[in-house]
């Protein structure tokens, strides 16, 4: 990896650091293979280490770099695909879900979500934990709440807690009407629990895709899915939209 001089090209230096760098991955090094400290690299191109940190951050972001606990940074293989699309009139937990339930607890959910469900103010929902595996790693975890009047039911099932739990919630949510869902995607970063779930480190960039369910009029469920933004590229399938706001202002686009 060789060195630049940074200090007369007109973008900023961690940009322009960062194609250096990029350059570099594609003809210095393999994937897997871990990159020298933050020391040596800000000695090799002399420059600060918060604009050095602002390239490894930046490549992390795109999906170049990984960050792994106990090793350093790495090469990142390529991105893999990861199908998020879904028919209109699916539960999930059906059989061809690819998603894994762990856990299921009682708790009241976060203020955006409690807005999107319509609750009030200090109701508990059930909290559903769910893990996608791909390429033999966690890819995924979700959280997906569902309001007691979504399964009014529930309590006349024999299951108390974990994974039976969770499954019985998605048998009974499935008895409901499907009448259609919405989905956002937006960047974000990993909190600690979903940070352990998916192996990164706390803070690491993150795709997170809110899903609304609709039965009967109104929210039936909501799941909030944080997928790894350094090994996911999501994909929509031939009939996904794409919705794109601009304030108040929303168009479609295919």
């Amino acid at each position: 990896m060789g060195t630049t001089q940074l200090d007369t090209v007109p973008e900023p230096k961690y940009w322009h650091l960062k194609n250096v760098l990029a350059e570099a991955l594609d003809s210095e090094f393999t994937v897997g293979e871990i990159l020298p400290n933050e020391r040596e690299l800000a000695a090799r191109f002399g420059v600060a280490r918060a604009t050095l940190r602002q390239a490894l951050e930046q490549l992390e972001l795109e999906g170049r770099l990984q960050r792994r606990r106990g090793v350093g940074t790495t090469v990142a293989p390529p991105r893999v695909g990861v199908d998020v699309s879904a028919s209109p009139y699916d539960w999930p937990g059906i059989a061809s879900d690819a998603w894994q339930a762990t856990e299921c607890t009682r708790a009241v959910p976060p203020a955006t979500v409690a807005r999107l469900l319509d609750s009030d103010a200090g109701e508990e929902a059930h909290v559903v934990r769910r893990v996608r595996m791909g390429h033999g790693q966690s890819v995924a975890a979700e959280l997906l709440y569902v309001p007691a009047s979504s399964v009014p039911d529930l309590s006349g099932i024999d299951a108390p807690s974990g994974p039976a739990l969770a499954r019985s919630v998605l048998r009974e949510l499935a008895r409901l009407d499907l009448e259609g869902q919405d989905r956002a995607v937006e960047l974000g970063s990993a909190g600690a629990v979903d940070a352990k779930e998916l192996d990164r480190l706390p803070g690491a960039p993150v795709l997170v895709v809110t899903t609304r369910y609709f039965s009967g009029g109104r929210t039936a469920a909501v799941s909030a899915a944080t997928y790894r933004a350094d090994t996911c590229r999501l994909t929509f399938g031939a009939h996904g939209d794409l919705e794109i706001s601009h304030d108040d202002d929303r168009r479609r686009a295919s």
